[in-house]
Formats: structure tokens, sequence, C-alpha cells
């Protein structure tokens, strides 16, 4: 028997979504309640009786890049090895340079947006990729890397954020599948 979501939770997720997008597309600060109203086809007293404040939708939009990454993680721990997890990790990331291209990672872009000031948003906002990080870690670790593995994930996620940003930077897709290439052989090297 499947679960009957309320109205409420819809709105709710309605709101979420339509925020992360909008935010996506144009950044945190460039947004406002009203349009994230119009996005989720939600009155705009709907959005405060949801979200007090911008700072909430923030904290929801971190959940959801949370959760996110978490089904990402959910997939790639099929993969047989540590090595396969990482490559499959390296593999989205270049599945994705079209949108990389368009707007840069949607985690990354928002860290580097809020991260300006030293907020608890800005410290909300981070922990999705803190989360992955720690996951990066430990593929390394089980790969037999453990007095090294803090190093060898920042080197990977580093190079993946870094060429996120320049190929939303420079509008080109090239630059994704190129050092996707790249960390792929490394990843086969260790």
């Amino acid at each position: 028997m499947k679960e009957k979501v309320s109205t409420s939770d819809d709105k709710r997720g309605r709101l979420t979504r339509a925020a992360a997008d909008l935010t996506y597309a144009r950044g945190f600060n460039n947004i406002a309640l009203a349009d994230i109203a119009e996005a989720a086809d939600v009155p705009l007293g709907g959005v405060y009786y949801y979200f007090k404040t911008k700072t909430a939708i923030g904290e929801a939009i971190a959940a959801q890049r949370g959760e996110e990454f978490q089904q990402l993680r959910a997939v790639w721990e099929q993969a047989r090895t540590p090595k396969e997890r990482l490559k499959a990790f390296v593999q989205f990331t270049v599945d994705n340079r079209e949108s990389l291209v368009r707007a840069g990672c949607p985690v990354g872009s928002l860290c580097s947006e809020l991260g300006k000031e030293d907020t608890p948003l800005a410290r909300s906002i981070a922990r999705p990729l803190r989360d992955l990080l720690g996951w990066v870690e430990s593929q390394f670790a089980t790969l037999g890397h453990k007095r090294d593995k803090a190093g060898l994930a920042m080197h990977l996620l580093a190079a993946l954020q870094g060429v996120s940003l320049l190929a939303n930077c420079f509008r080109d897709s090239k630059l994704v599948v190129e050092e996707g290439k790249r960390l792929s052989t490394w990843i086969d090297g260790l």
C-alpha cells in the first residue's frame, strides 16, 4: 500500500525544488521569495507558511542537495570495487558537463556564493560537499590508502570542482571530458 503524501509536504517540496532550481540558475542572492512562489505555483503567503526566512529556504536547499548526493552515493556503491566507485563519481561529473557549462556545480557554486561570509547558512550549504568528501576518503581508505586518504580525496574533489568552474567560465564541456579521462587514468594507477 502506497503512503499518501500530504498536500503540505507536496507544497513544501515544490517550494524547495523551485528554490533549488532557481538558485542553481541565477544564484541564491538573485532570487526573491516571489520568484520561488511563482515557480512552485504556490501563493506567496505559502512561502512564508513553510519558510519563515530566506535562510530557512537555504537550509532546505542544503538538505535537498545532501539527499541527492546520498542517493548518488547509493548508486555508486553498487560498483564492485572502490576504484569503480570513484570512477563512477568522476563519470557522473562528465555526464553532467552541459549543466556544468551552463551554471557550474549546483553545490559548489552555491558554496562559493554564500561562503563569502561565515554564517550558519554557508556552513550548512557546505555540508553536502563535506559528506561527499568523507565518502571519497572512505573509498581511498578501502583501496589501502588510509594514511593519505584525506589528501587523495581532496585532490579528486578539488579537480572536479575546479573543472566544473572552468567549464562554466569558458563555456567548454570538453574540459570536463578531458579532466574526467585524466582522473580515471589516475584512479586506475592507484
